[in-house]
Parts: structure tokens; C-alpha cells; sequence
């Protein structure tokens, strides 16, 4: 939002998932809507980038200076980046495809009718 962090994206982007656990409605205050590339082909510049581990199987990038959620990756995939969607340039090209950890969403959200839905991410 501040601009202090900017990425760019060289090569494809998979088409956008919503994550619904309760740690991605908390870092984003809904439901993650993400996309993914692969970590080679991410390029970011900026110092106020910070990511938070809660518990070493993933982490959460966000911007120190106005706190825009931004990244998030797994440990045991270290080799994607999963992007917030809403931080791209539009036209974006990409499409809502599907909804994972359903189990978990919150209580106000109506689910999509076109979405391949997942209780779990496992």
C-alpha cells in the first residue's frame, strides 16, 4: 500500500485460491486470496519487508512500515512464494479457482457456488 516493498514476477502466476484457516483470516482479516509463483522468479526490493513464523511450517510477509499483508510460504515447500492477489497490478489475467481449508471459514462468509471447495489443506 505504501509502496516501501515492491516484487516483481517473472513467468507465470497460478490462478488465485482462497485460504480460509485461521491463520490467514487473521493475517489478512478475511480469507487469503492467493497466487504462486515460484521463489526464483520472484524478485523484491525494499527493507521494511518482515515475515512472521508462528510456528516454523510457514511464514507470513508483510510490510513493517503500513503493514500490508503481502507473502506467504511454506517450510516444506520453500521453492513457491504464494502471493496476496490484491497486492498484483490489474489487470491480472487470473481467476478465482478454488476455496481450501473450508472447514475453518468464518461464520459471515458465503461460500462461492463455482468454487472446488477443500475442508483441509492435506
Amino acid at each position: 500500500m505504501c509502496g516501501a516493498v515492491t516484487f516483481t514476477v517473472h513467468g507465470e502466476l497460478r490462478d488465485v485460491w482462497n485460504c480460509h484457516c485461521h491463520r490467514c483470516r487473521r493475517f489478512t482479516g478475511h480469507h487469503m486470496a492467493g497466487t504462486s509463483a515460484q521463489a526464483t522468479a520472484l524478485a523484491i526490493t525494499g527493507d521494511t519487508l518482515a515475515w512472521y513464523e508462528p510456528d516454523g511450517s510457514c511464514a507470513y510477509g508483510f510490510c513493517r512500515s503500513c503493514g500490508s499483508s503481502m507473502f506467504w510460504r511454506s517450510t516444506e515447500r520453500p521453492e513457491h512464494v504464494t502471493i496476496c492477489a490484491g497486492t498484483l497490478d490489474q489487470p491480472t489475467g487470473l481467476q478465482t479457482t478454488a476455496a481450501w481449508w473450508m472447514a475453518e471459514h468464518g461464520d459471515y462468509h458465503a461460500p462461492a457456488p463455482n468454487l472446488i471447495e477443500y475442508e483441509y489443506d492435506g
